[in-house]
């Protein structure tokens, strides 16, 4: 059975920072690309950061590019998200999943950023 699990979310100021995580289990993690996700109240999920998984390739949305490293441990079967420079329009449940599957999502992790 597929699971995702998402862990490192919080309560954080304007330019503060967090590291997420994701666990997963399952399936061959190294042979999937992986990505974050987040989802905003009101709004729908969207894409925010992906990972290759060969070449190590990143990509990023334009609204974190420059402030958020996506990351992967093949043999922990982790995926990280370090995110810098937080702003409030950060605030999201992030979540953890492949563009490559029909897995199922995992609870995410809430990040909030508030002064």
């Amino acid at each position: 059975q597929v699971q995702l699990v998402e862990s490192g979310g919080g309560l954080v100021q304007p330019g503060g920072s967090l590291r997420l995580s994701c666990a997963a289990s399952g399936f061959t993690f190294s042979g999937y690309p992986m990505s974050w996700y987040r989802q905003a109240p009101g709004k729908e999920r969207e894409l925010v950061a992906s990972v290759s998984a060969f070449e190590n390739r990143r990509n990023y949305a334009d609204s974190v590019k420059g402030r958020f490293t996506i990351s992967r441990d093949n043999a922990k079967k982790s995926l990280y998200l370090e995110m810098n420079s937080l702003k409030p329009e950060d605030t999201a449940v992030y979540y953890c999943n492949t563009i490559v599957a029909s897995f199922h999502w995992g609870q995410g992790t809430q990040v909030t950023v508030s002064s």
